[in-house]
């Protein structure tokens, strides 16, 4: 249910609401958020609540650190593991200056202009989000130790796989707070988890996926765990995916060919551009070229081993699966280049310059066919000199954001 501003005054009133949280992010993709009183509800529709911005990641320093926090009123939701007496809601909000202008580093409204810009060229995006995480066992510290909370293998179950119940818990919590996961499995690294999302719009896709984060991380430390969201938590085992699935339809129905291969082709040409942003750590770099992480530009039907891969689907469910994203990477970002970039293949021409699928599995080629594809940056310093120099990344992404991917804030 989307609420009006009006709305979620009275359900506030009603619920016995003690505490509302005004959630945002810093540009890395980190939740954030203030908790303000029921009392002070009306005046952070109004006006906002001003926040000192200096001590953010990526938000500026100390000269100018005043912003104001825009609760949305349509975003609001219980969060159910707090008390029952005294809840606590939380809403998504916008960031603005004190004279009321957008602030640029705002990652949420770059990808609602995403969004604007594909609908004012009559497309409309949807994502679906696979992310993987592991749960360790908390030392008596209350510390992530690294000790994998169970041996278990790809999609085995019970009692091997000790984690069912705590994905069980987090489905459960998230369908309390209107969020519909697909599915949910052991993954193949001990101890590794993923849970998957319905296809949504880019902005409430993105708004789930740094949901699932809070939610599992909440429920693994009530039951004596650390969920690890981390690019490559264990050295020698699987990294996380951010596995994102997307596909794009004619806003008036029109038939304008197979646009999912212009998904392909725009993608796969700014993929070397947008690295940066999809894998912004130095572990992020440790996952490429094995299990099931890609390393080269291409793309294939059904293919783990590809950049991108087209899995067996009819119809409606026809995508294209991007799997070199990790879940360090902010996902309204992560959204918006990949929108930008569909709409850069989009203009080139519906796909026609689509390469041939790479049907095979890259992991085992030898050295004379991998020299036919492009690769990914091999470390984050690669990646950030990439960024740095994409005429296509200073076009999307304001200099203050990409100075702080950069080290350069």
């Amino acid at each position: 249910m989307k609420y009006s501003k009006q709305e979620v005054i009275q359900y506030v009133q009603e619920e016995d609401v003690k505490f509302i949280r005004l959630a945002f992010c810093d540009v890395f993709g980190r939740q954030k958020n203030i908790s303000i009183m029921p009392r002070e509800l009306p005046r952070a529709f109004e006006y906002g609540i001003a926040i000192d911005a200096s001590s953010i990641a990526g938000f500026g320093d100390e000269v100018h650190s005043d912003l104001f926090l825009h609760p949305e009123p349509e975003t609001l939701t219980l969060l159910p593991w707090r008390p029952e007496h005294g809840r606590v809601v939380r809403m998504f909000s916008a960031i603005s200056y004190p004279d009321g202008r957008p602030f640029e580093c705002d990652t949420r409204n770059l990808l609602k202009e995403a969004v604007a810009e594909a609908e004012k060229a009559g497309y409309e995006f949807a994502f679906g989000a696979e992310q993987e995480f592991y749960l360790f066992i908390l030392d008596e510290n209350g510390k992530a130790t690294g000790v994998p909370y169970d041996e278990a293998g790809y999609m085995d179950i019970a009692p091997d796989d000790r984690g069912e119940n705590i994905r069980r818990e987090i489905c459960l919590i998230l369908e309390q707070m209107g969020i519909r996961p697909e599915s949910s499995h052991h993954e193949e690294g001990p101890g590794q988890n993923e849970i998957d999302f319905r296809y949504s719009d880019a902005l409430t896709a993105a708004d789930h996926a740094m949901t699932l984060r809070t939610v599992a991380k909440t429920v693994a430390h009530r039951n004596g765990l650390a969920a690890d969201f981390g690019a490559k938590p264990l050295e020698q085992q699987p990294g996380n995916g951010f596995h994102i699935n997307v596909s794009v339809r004619k806003m008036d129905g029109e038939d304008t060919g197979d646009i999912l291969n212009s998904v392909i082709t725009g993608i796969l040409a700014k993929s070397r551009d947008m690295t940066l942003f999809l894998n912004p750590t130095e572990a992020s770099y440790r996952r490429f070229g094995r299990n099931k992480a890609p390393k080269y530009i291409s793309w294939s039907h059904e293919n783990r081993s590809q950049l991108i891969r087209i899995p067996a689907a009819a119809g409606e469910y026809r995508r294209a699966e991007l799997r070199s994203p990790d879940p360090e990477a902010n996902p309204y970002l992560a959204f918006a280049l990949i929108i930008y970039a569909v709409m850069y293949g989009l203009e080139c021409g519906h796909g026609k310059e689509l390469p041939p699928a790479a049907d095979f599995n890259l992991y085992k080629a030898n050295a004379a066919v991998l020299e036919q594809y492009g690769r990914l940056p091999l470390n984050l310093e690669e990646a950030r000199r990439e960024a740095q120099n994409s005429a296509f990344i200073r076009e999307h992404i304001p200099s203050a954001v990409l100075d702080s991917y950069c080290g350069k804030n």
